[in-house]
């Protein structure tokens, strides 16, 4: 444990006060209900391994968080870990929001109702791909602030703030030192590299932070996360797709990994990321057999970006991250199943794992033993093959086991395997995009917006305006508008060569007007690339033309150093060039501004304010106002037929870029017309994981779909209202529902599991006992086919299954017979539930898919 020693001597009465004093706090540190030491954190005396996961409360909606937790829970979780949002939290200083999505102390008790721990990231910075890292916007515009660093106005903002939160969950009684679920908490945020490109500015800071939130008295550790020098008693953590190879800086900290990657974020443009279940398990078994004692995954449950509030900038709505529960609340299989079953195995090795660090014993040229043992005889073993891929024998013990390529196989007594990382007991889904029957259908009503700065609340400046400083991130729009005079004699007119309009912008997205005109004039840019330049030619006339260029941001940057000097808009310059004068700098002429569009003034957004103007409607819409730029379009539909569905999404897959809300509620950005660009071939589990190995959606939208929680919906008269940036026609966006298509499973004829284990250790079986698989549809629905069974050797994947040389001719039967009609079904993987052995002396394994109806 961390503790001090106090040695004795002949004091001052006054010295001898303090002395006692501070004897009185290290006797709080030593009986304090959660505490320390080399092996793990420990609660209420007990060393425990403990199994976290991310869930975001603003990133789902109150009416999800119980049946999130709960699943987590299921899921073998002991802790619920989420990050503080401090823009959501103080829009405007000293004007605070605790309501809604955004309500931290409900969703914190709803933890500890589910009676499962939790670890509170206050940050406050939080990174996360949020809007401005979670930063409010005006905390950019405090004279003499600098971000994250030795700076006096920053650390008196931080500091109130962490302070704010802190007391808030004090007064609720929510730390573990309370009584309450908080057991770990955070300060700062990924600061090392930070750290290392500020220099001693930046250690000044670490060192400040960590003072700070200890002196705050929680009665629990706090983290600092990829912290390398993280000051005592605060403990260093690691984040990444791989935390093996990590150790605290000191050795008395416990090894704990707080961001476990379980897949990655979407951006606008960008192939979709997923990481195989075999993988992530292989990980987190790696950890903790090289004495990892804590693990958080990342994300859990990663939830949506309603709103404005994805960062990047580019970052997509979804925040899916392949995590093991899906946006929309629903369990992803294999890996959420995979990773319980790992859990389990864990746990059962537990009593080891925190007693000692482990024994190392060399397997073979890439394979080893972990083995745990504890002073009362427990004894629990991990062998790893770390050969991409090649299966190996190693003899361990007085036995012999046949390890998978990449994998890492768990022992819980030594002798027998209860879970190996590569293969999965855990059924797959396939999901499907189903329409959602409704009452009447959508009909639309279309209003056009400005197609440039005109109207109230304009101002006119000498030069080009840098976007964030001048829309304060109240809107993503920022209208530029000047005047360009074209001589009669200007040789282009004649000629009809048009003279070239060049613009460079900071970023993101820009649209171009001439003379009210759309000039097919649109530009963007990427996450990685963010900056953009339009060059094209215009039509122009004899006489005054009005250039209008609408910038477009698609969220703040939220990581790097000093991100807050970042800047998007139109910077410059802005040339017209092919003129008699040869090239004309616009950028010093007089601009109009104008902040927001017209639509955004008038709340068009929500019920009131789309009843403030008037909008266009019936068949006009459909053969005139599609496929046109800068166009509101609104729509109302009543209940949907029979019960909501709980995971509803908005199919926007005919529009091209712009916002969308419900019922006055924002769902967020869409940009379906952002075609994503990468290589999904492929994806082979083994070997080393990054972001860009499997990839998915290649060449279609990066997110066509839009998450609307159930709890949004009203019985009746539902508004639903789409701003088009780009030009799409909304007869095409439809409301569907998420589900299961089918589900498969894939298990060898003798593969250990961990029930079998159960089973042998109680004493309820003598000898080993063939595994079952099991299928599951979804809730409301049925096994209504079988469109594939093989015992034998089949080969194939989920939804591309195929008969091997070996295969029984009855391995339909047992499956029509026991699941057809049935939510869920289990049958035995033995030969005689399918007429026989088909292939003796060779190991089988059976691979089925149900289709969900």
């Amino acid at each position: 444990m961390v503790t001090a020693t106090k040695k004795k001597s002949a004091m001052p009465k006054d010295v001898l006060v303090v002395l006692l004093f501070l004897l009185g706090l290290w006797v709080c540190s030593v009986t304090a209900s959660v505490s320390y030491d080399s092996r793990a954190i420990t609660i209420n005396g007990q060393r425990r391994i403990l199994i976290s996961g991310s869930i975001h409360y603003p990133r789902s909606s109150p009416e999800m968080w119980p049946d999130l937790i709960q699943k987590a829970k299921e899921g073998g979780l002991d802790v619920i870990q989420t990050y503080v949002f401090w823009n959501g939290h103080e829009p405007s200083p000293g004007k605070y929001y605790f309501e809604g999505n955004y309500d931290l102390v409900k969703f914190i008790k709803l933890v500890k109702q589910a009676g499962l721990y939790a670890h509170l990231r206050i940050g406050p910075y939080v990174c996360a791909e949020w809007n401005f890292g979670g930063f409010p916007v005006w905390l950019k515009y405090i004279p003499g602030i600098n971000f994250r660093t030795d700076n006096g106005p920053f650390k008196a903002e931080m500091q109130k703030f962490t302070t704010k939160i802190v007391n808030m969950m004090k007064a609720e009684g929510l730390f573990e030192s309370q009584g309450g679920p908080i057991i770990l908490s955070q300060i700062e945020n990924e600061y090392g590299p930070m750290e290392y490109e500020l220099g001693a500015p930046g250690k000044a800071y670490s060192n400040w932070a960590a003072k700070m939130a200890v002196g705050l008295g929680t009665g629990v550790p706090w983290v600092m996360c990829k912290q390398d020098d993280a000051p005592d008693p605060v403990i260093n953590t690691c984040n990444g797709f791989y935390c093996d190879y990590f150790s605290p800086n000191k050795p008395y900290k416990p090894k704990m990994w707080t961001e476990a990657w379980t897949g990655w974020f979407t951006e606008f443009g960008g192939a979709v990321p997923y990481r195989p279940a075999e993988d992530l398990a292989f990980s987190v078994a790696r950890f903790i057999q090289k004495g990892g004692s804590f693990i958080n995954y990342y994300m859990y449950h990663g939830g949506t970006n309603f709103g404005r509030t994805a960062g990047g900038p580019f970052i997509a709505t979804s925040y899916d991250y392949d995590a093991p529960i899906d946006e929309y609340g629903l369990i992803r299989q294999p890996k959420w199943g995979h990773l319980k079953d790992l859990h389990r195995a864990i746990k059962l090795c537990e009593p080891a794992l925190v007693s000692a660090a482990p024994t190392v014993m060399p397997l073979g040229n890439y394979q080893e033993a972990h083995v745990f043992k504890s002073k009362s005889g427990a004894c629990a073993a991990f062998l790893a093959n770390y050969n991409q891929r090649s299966f190996a024998k190693v003899a361990f013990g007085n036995m012999h086991y046949n390890l998978p390529p990449w994998s890492v196989s768990i022992l819980p007594d030594c002798k027998n395997t209860v879970y190996n990382t590569a293969r999965l007991g855990a059924q797959s889904a396939r999901m499907k995009m189903t329409p959602v029957p409704m009452h009447g259908g959508f009909s639309w009503q279309a209003y056009s917006e400005e197609t440039s700065a005109e109207g109230d609340h304009t101002f006119t400046m000498v030069g080009l305006l840098e976007q964030i400083n001048t829309t304060r991130d109240v809107t993503d729009y920022l209208w530029y508008s000047t005047d360009v005079h074209i001589n009669p004699n200007e040789g282009f007119l004649k000629s009809g060569k048009y003279p070239v309009l060049t613009v460079l912008s900071a970023g993101h997205a820009l649209h171009i007007f001439v003379n009210g005109d759309y000039q097919t004039g649109t530009a963007y840019g990427s996450l990685e690339s963010p900056k953009l330049t339009f060059s094209q030619g215009v039509k122009m006339r004899a006489g005054i033309n009005k250039i209008s260029l609408l910038s477009i941001a698609v969220g703040l940057p939220n990581v790097g150093p000093h991100f807050e000097t970042w800047n998007a808009g139109i910077l410059g310059p802005v040339t017209l060039n092919g003129l008699n004068e040869g090239r004309r700098d616009l950028s010093w002429q007089k601009w109009t501004y104008k902040i927001g569009l017209n639509g955004e003034a008038l709340s068009l957004h929500s019920l009131s304010g789309s009843s403030s103007v008037e909008w266009t409607q019936g068949s006009f819409v459909s053969l005139c106002l599609i496929d046109q730029p800068l166009m509101w379009y609104k729509t109302m539909f009543n209940a949907l037929a029979g019960n909501t569905p709980l995971a509803l999404d908005i199919d926007m897959g005919s529009m091209g870029k712009g916002q969308v809300w419900i019922n006055g509620q924002s769902v967020g950005r869409y940009w379906p017309a952002y075609k994503s660009s990468g290589d999904c071939g492929f994806c082979n589990y083994a070997g080393t994981y990054n972001e860009k190995k499997c990839l998915s959606n290649c060449g279609e939208a990066s997110q066509r779909w839009y998450h609307v929680p159930r709890s949004w919906l009203n019985p009746t008269g539902n508004l639903l209202v789409v701003f088009e940036e780009w030009g799409g026609d909304p007869n095409g966006i439809s409301l569907v529902r998420r589900e299961v298509d089918s589900v498969c499973a894939d298990i060898y004829e003798w593969q250990p599991t961990l029930m079998n284990y159960m089973m042998q250790a109680s004493g309820k079986v003598d000898k080993p006992l063939r595994p079952k698989v099991h299928l599951q549809c979804g809730p409301g629905q049925k096994i209504s086919s079988i469109k594939f069974a093989s015992f034998g050797t089949p080969e194939g994947a989920c939804g591309g299954y195929r008969q091997g040389s070996c295969h029984a001719f009855h391995s339909y039967d047992a499956f029509n017979r026991l699941c057809v009609g049935q939510n869920w079904c289990s049958v035995t993987v033995a030969p005689e539930m399918f007429g026989g052995d088909p292939c003796p002396n060779v190991m089988k394994k059976l691979a089925v898919e149900a289709v969900c109806s």
